[in-house]
Formats: structure tokens, sequence, C-alpha cells
């Protein structure tokens, strides 16, 4: 018999609370994934998924801010217990504080199927960079790693439009 997961989200967002994490994976199976997400306060990328994804906000507000199909940048707000699907393919950064959290649910990724994380200038919304995972297990937070890459690299965070640096956060 397949496992039934059950999630009682108030204690696992208080333990993402307490150790610091962003992300708990609920589970991982061939054709579905699901975690609880805590807001990251210095998101500004764009994540391009191959799967389509459903975010349900179990706590908070976000602002999911998306690439529309002519490239222009768009802002949606969830509010507390809304829902949005967002198909794939479509850049998109959910942006909500630390003491916020996010059910995720989406497909495992497929072989070959590579995870995009895209960065656009603030001055003038040149692309910036592009960092890109294969994720096989989503608790090895990708997230995490392309803001790492990218924030470390003075050159992927300046724009060769108009020179503008992408400043570095306090804490990534």
């Amino acid at each position: 018999m397949l496992p039934m997961p059950i999630a009682d989200f108030a204690p696992i967002c208080g333990e993402l609370t307490r150790s610091g994490k962003r992300v708990h994976v609920l589970w991982q199976r061939p054709e579905s994934l699901a975690f609880i997400a805590r807001g990251r306060e210095y998101r500004s990328e764009f994540h391009v998924n191959a799967s389509d994804e459903v975010m349900y906000m179990i706590k908070g507000d976000m602002r999911l801010h998306y690439r529309t199909p002519e490239g222009k940048e768009a802002v949606d707000v969830l509010h507390e217990g809304q829902a949005i699907y967002t198909a794939a393919g479509v850049p998109h950064s959910p942006r909500f504080p630390p003491d916020a959290f996010l059910l995720v649910i989406e497909r495992m990724r497929k072989p070959g199927e590579i995870d995009r994380f895209h960065w656009f200038c603030p001055a003038c919304d040149n692309f910036l960079h592009e960092e890109t995972f294969t994720v096989a297990d989503y608790r090895s937070d990708p997230v995490s790693k392309a803001y790492q890459n990218f924030f470390e690299s003075e050159k992927a965070r300046t724009c060769t439009n108009c020179g503008t640096v992408m400043p570095r956060p306090d804490q990534v």
C-alpha cells in the first residue's frame, strides 16, 4: 500500500521558524511533490519550472511576481487561505516574509528536466543571469543554491545594459 502522509501545518511551520530552514518536504513521489516553504526576504529571481504548480498560502500574504508572455513583470497578491495555479514554463517569483508559509504542490522532475532561475536588472529590467539545476531531490533546496551562486558573483549581478549592480542581501 502506498503511503498516505498527513501534514499538520502548524508544527511544521513552527519547526521551520525554529530551525531557520526554508523548506520542509512533505512527500516526493514520481508524479507528486509537496512541500511547505517559509518566506525568503531576499527573493528576487524568477523560477521557471517544467511542471505546473499549485500554491496555497497557509499563513500571511504573498506577492507573486511573474513575467508575462511579452516579457514584462506583473504581480498578483495571494492572501492567507488563498490558492493559485501557475502553469509550467511561467517565470514566477513568490515573495513573502520569513514569518509567512506557503504550501506548494507540483510534479517531480522527469529525467533531463531542468529548473531555471532568472534575474533581471532592478533598474532597467534587462536580463542579468540564469542559474540551472537538475532537481532529483527537492530536500537539496535548489533555490538556496541558486541564490548562493548568484549573489557570490558580482559579474552575474552586474547589468550589461546600464551597469547597475544588484546589491547582495545581508543574509542568503
